[in-house]
């Protein structure tokens, strides 16, 4: 069932540890196949060395297990969150990447202070705040999720896709499981850049024109960048 979808979720889950975001078994990725409301997952806490599609998960919206041998992720009922709130989200990635990791324990959004940021983030990369007491000891998975939804409700999720958690971790996304890795790489290394940036000079800051410049290059109706087509 949804092999092609296994192997591409399989894969990607592989590039998190190529690209060094993760370590150990520090992240996770799916991806949901829309016609039959499916989604493959990682299992949860087994080790990338040697994994294969066979090994990815497939359940269903709420979140019960239709085909695998494994436990699907601890955070799935986070990613199913995202794929039942935005039908434009394809694929879900969720790391313990280091840069990222010191802004969301700082509970500070990433600031876009330049044109490698605002090439994928039209904007700040938000923080949420942080979970209650409830939240926490109840449906901890499925309100980490909510306070994603509440944070970026009534925003552009495709222009802005990824988001940190406070305390916890950045979670990304985008129209399959490939492109959400690719935004959770992206993200790792812009906030690297501001961490950095905002340690030389606490008031950097970018102006509105060129971070509009930037994301219309390679985004929209307009988009310049690359090969044209």
């Amino acid at each position: 069932m949804l092999e092609q979808l296994k192997e591409k979720v399989c894969k990607a889950n592989l590039d998190l540890v190529e690209k060094g975001v993760v370590i150990y078994t520090w992240g996770n990725v799916s991806a949901i196949d829309r016609e039959s409301n499916l989604v493959v997952i990682k299992p949860s806490g087994v080790n990338y060395d040697n994994m294969t599609p066979e090994d990815m998960v497939i359940v269903d919206l709420d979140g019960n297990v239709v085909e695998g041998r494994w436990s699907p992720s601890s955070d799935t009922a986070t990613h199913l969150v995202l794929y039942k709130t935005y039908p434009q989200i394809g694929g879900v990635t969720h790391t313990h990447s280091s840069n990222a990791i010191v802004f969301a324990q700082a509970g500070l959004s990433i600031p876009a202070l330049g044109t490698t940021h605002a090439d994928y983030f039209y904007g700040d990369i938000p923080c949420t705040r942080e979970l209650t007491r409830n939240e926490v000891e109840k449906d901890y998975e499925l309100n980490t999720g909510n306070v994603i939804i509440e944070t970026i409700a009534g925003s552009n999720v495709m222009a802005i896709p990824g988001i940190l958690v406070k305390n916890h971790g950045p979670f990304c996304w985008g129209k399959d499981a490939a492109q959400s890795v690719y935004n959770a790489v992206v993200l790792e290394k812009v906030a690297e850049m501001a961490y950095k940036t905002l340690t030389l000079n606490p008031n950097s800051s970018m102006s509105n024109y060129i971070l509009d410049k930037h994301y219309s290059r390679k985004h929209g109706p307009n988009a310049y960048y690359g090969q044209q087509k």
